[in-house]
């Protein structure tokens, strides 16, 4: 993910998906995105209407907030947020 600071430079953040994590192990493979120099954890939360793919809920990113102390991106693809 690439923004601007106040100054307008160019800053390049990176932010693994939990998508891509083993969910049978992403408490573990959070802790370590966060541990190896993730600047934001990315989360998608999907409700099957706005898009055909469910992803998870509330519940499961909140779980996630409580392995990280790395902030999380949040990307809602859903039909009433």
């Amino acid at each position: 993910m690439m923004h601007r600071d106040a100054g307008g430079e160019k800053v390049i953040r990176i932010a693994p998906s939990i998508l891509a994590a083993n969910i049978l192990e992403l408490g573990d493979e959070v802790y370590r995105a966060g541990a190896g120099g993730a600047d934001l954890m990315h989360c998608d939360i999907m409700d099957g209407s706005f898009v055909p793919t469910i992803s998870f809920g509330y519940e499961l990113v909140s779980a996630v907030k409580g392995h990280t102390h790395v902030p999380l991106d949040i990307h809602l693809m859903v039909v009433d947020p």
